[in-house]
């Protein structure tokens, strides 16, 4: 399968990248940021960093790792497992020393980890929206429930479809439904095209209204600026 995006990354680490990472919808196309969102420093310091840490315990689960920034810091403090699906970017976390860095599906928890097998989970990179549906957030909620403890916590995050503006994401289509909305994009690299994404975007009350029928109730929503990405803590109810 052809993996544009997990190749990238894998160069820009081996400093051999030489073309960049695009993003294309049709015939608009942007540079994908990939040092400053893969491979910043995470630290718990700020604002951002301290609320993060003060929702998150271990064993905690990574999902959807990328190449590593937070499971390197949070390994230090508590037993980390780091999944990506990419096989690329799973040798990228493992060269950074990402202790437990594994092949593994977001959306395919129960087959992949045993019952209470985390006290916390980790999913920022706003993949959650690959969810696709409300029906599939909540499939996942309930996976994301049982691969965690009766006092587990989550942290996710997605963009606000109720504070994105007229050509702030690639790909955006917007939606009638109140706190909904879709992105669609294709990442393309030396030549190469990826499949097709599509990102469902749920704004804070769509999470809401998902996790109900699961253990999960909506915490906190931090969004930090005033852009249109949040950030949602998630607790057992």
């Amino acid at each position: 399968m052809a993996d544009p995006f997990g190749r990238a990354v894998r160069d820009h680490h081996r400093g051999e990248r030489e073309a960049p990472l695009i993003q294309r919808d049709g015939e608009q196309t942007r540079e994908h940021p990939i040092e400053q969102f893969y491979f910043a420093e995470f630290t718990a310091e700020g604002e951002t960093g301290r609320w993060l840490e003060s929702h998150l315990d271990g064993p905690l689960v990574d999902l959807g790792a990328g190449a590593g920034r937070h499971a390197l810091y949070f390994q230090e403090e508590f037993e980390t497992v780091a999944i990506e699906v990419s096989e690329n970017l799973v040798a990228t976390m493992r060269d950074r020393g990402v202790a437990d860095a594994r092949e593994g599906d977001m959306f395919a928890l129960r087959e992949a980890f045993e019952r209470d097998r985390f006290r916390s989970a980790l999913a920022v990179g706003t993949q959650l929206g690959l969810a696709g549906s409300m029906d599939g957030l909540r499939r996942f909620l309930a996976d994301l429930a049982y691969v965690t403890a009766p006092d587990g916590t989550a942290v996710v995050d997605c963009y606000d479809p109720a504070r994105i503006e007229d050509g702030e994401l690639l790909g955006y289509r917007p939606d009638p439904t109140p706190g909904l909305s879709a992105r669609v994009m294709t990442f393309e690299y030396e030549g190469e095209l990826g499949e097709t994404l599509l990102f469902r975007l749920f704004g804070p009350d769509r999470v809401r209204e998902a996790a109900v029928g699961t253990d999960w109730q909506v915490a906190d929503v931090y969004y930090g600026d005033d852009g249109p990405h949040y950030r949602a803590a998630l607790e057992k109810r």
